[in-house]
This record gives structure tokens, sequence and C-alpha cells, in this order.
């Protein structure tokens, strides 16, 4: 009886993970995402952000990110730049890794 549950169960376990298998698409024929969105969903949200998460950012120290925090908050990344929460020079250098999610 062992013997027969085995013979029937096995090939259907193997199936149902082998299927993932072939059901990927190969890589040669996969899309490259468009990198604006690519590089949207790595944006850091200065709504949202922790303070530890604004600290990674290039250029921002822990009186920014607290200035930021301090700010919040935003509708628009610019002013960060606008409301003079940063300089200039690093809100030019942040601007690309940044987002105000409302």
């Amino acid at each position: 009886m062992k013997k027969y549950i085995i013979a029937v169960i096995a090939p259907i376990i193997a199936l149902s993970f082998g299927s993932n298998v072939f059901a990927a698409e190969p890589v040669a024929e996969k899309k490259a995402e468009p990198a604006k969105s690519a590089a949207k969903a790595k944006l850091i949200d200065i709504n949202t952000a922790r303070e530890a998460e604004l600290i990674a950012i290039l250029g921002i120290g822990h009186e920014d990110a607290e200035n930021i925090i301090a700010a919040r908050p935003y509708t628009k990344k610019e002013q960060l730049n606008t409301n003079k929460i940063i300089s200039a020079d690093k809100y030019e250098k942040i601007k690309r890794l940044i987002d105000a999610v409302c």
C-alpha cells in the first residue's frame, strides 16, 4: 500500500515543483523594465523614512535628517530645497534618490 501511495504522490509532487521551472521565461526573452520604474521602486520617501534611512543617503548627516523629519509632511521633494531644509548642493546630490509620496 505504501509503495502505491508513493508511486502516485511522487510524480504529482515532482510535477508541481518542476512546473515552475518550465513556466519561467528564458533569460534572453525577458523584457527589461523601464529605467524610471526600476529607479522609482528604490526611492526613499522623505515623508516616511526613518532617520537611519535618511542618513544612509550620500551627503545627508544626522542634523539634516532631523531637519527633514521635523519639517514633514512634504507634497513635493523640491520643498527640501525651496524651504531651505537642506542646502541646494545637498539637494542636487540626493534628488534622484528621494521622493515625497503623499
